[in-house]
């Protein structure tokens, strides 16, 4: 891993008799991209606002390229880009002018300001938008011009908070196209999901969370291989002599629902053992994914 830009150390957030982040510690390389996952209140949100200087962590320490976040909050933020999870443009404000304005609390030069924010309404694909009131323009539009904000100051560190919540299938993978470009040119980003593709197609490791504190990081594919197998049995409609079967096969059985889930310890034989077995029972063989891994770990039951 290339030197680290982002450490944290036993970092912890408490409210009270709450405590929503619990003695995490991790790095992240400079260049790397590097994924957040978890269940709603698993404490990402919460980790990162400590990164951001948001909010002051209750013990641990945390830094940005060396500099303690406690200590030097607002050199910190000079390092920083961040996008948050809300839509936090200015509504009176058209597309240009919120670039304008949000890069006055830099203390840049108006005309390099200027020059900045239009080659960034070109990068986010947004140039033809220059003075479209904000309020006019779509969900992946507002999100691609909060991308360009946070990219203003030339961050050594991008922070996305849930960067394409809300989005249609076309404004995600624009986001994530303009993501890919900027670890090309080096730039360490830190983003905090809850969608397993997203995680999987962007991030260099993911580091999955849940109850504030981290189950387990790494690579999106080895830790698929090692958590849960390369394959994955979906069987539904399916009788008592077929649930017996399948618990005498090697691997792990879960049921949930009216779903019978199988990751089998070896799954090459596993269709042509159906074939002779059970050829008619309803079912699905695929690869498995991230997403597997992330309900293995955080469970199935719905969360608020």
């Amino acid at each position: 891993m290339n030197p680290a830009a982002i450490i944290a150390r036993e970092l912890t957030k408490r409210y009270g008799e709450l405590e929503a982040v619990r003695s995490v510690s991790f790095e992240v390389g400079s260049g790397e991209v590097v994924g957040f996952l978890g269940p709603n209140g698993a404490g990402k949100t919460t980790t990162v606002r400590m990164l951001c200087c948001f909010l002051p962590p209750t013990s641990g320490t945390a830094s940005i390229h060396g500099l303690d976040v406690r200590e030097r909050p607002r050199d910190v933020k000079w390092l920083l880009g961040v996008c948050p999870q809300e839509d936090n443009l200015d509504p009176d404000f058209d597309v240009l002018k919120n670039l304008l304005v949000y890069g006055r609390y830099f203390g840049l030069p108006g005309r390099i300001v200027r020059r900045r924010a239009l080659e960034l309404l070109e990068f986010v694909a947004l140039s033809d938008k220059t003075h479209v009131p904000v309020q006019a323009l779509s969900g992946g539009m507002k999100r691609r011009l909060i991308l360009a904000r946070a990219l203003l100051n030339e961050p050594r560190v991008l922070i996305l908070d849930e960067p394409t919540t809300g989005l249609d299938p076309q404004a995600r993978h624009a986001i994530w196209t303009r993501i890919r470009s900027l670890r090309a040119h080096g730039t360490t980003v830190l983003l905090t999901t809850h969608y397993m593709e997203e995680a999987t197609q962007l991030c260099d490791r993911v580091v999955v969370m849940d109850d504030g504190k981290i189950l387990l990081e790494g690579a999106p594919l080895d830790l698929v291989e090692r958590e849960v197998g390369r394959t994955v049995v979906e069987a539904w409609n399916y009788g008592e002599e077929f649930v017996h079967f399948m618990r005498a096969l090697p691997g792990r059985l879960e049921e949930v629902g009216d779903r019978l889930y199988f990751y089998p310890k070896e799954g090459d034989h596993i269709e042509r053992l159906f074939e002779e077995r059970f050829p008619h029972q309803e079912r699905l063989i695929r690869r498995a994914t991230l997403e597997d891994v992330f309900l293995k770990l955080t469970g199935r039951a719905l969360r608020d």
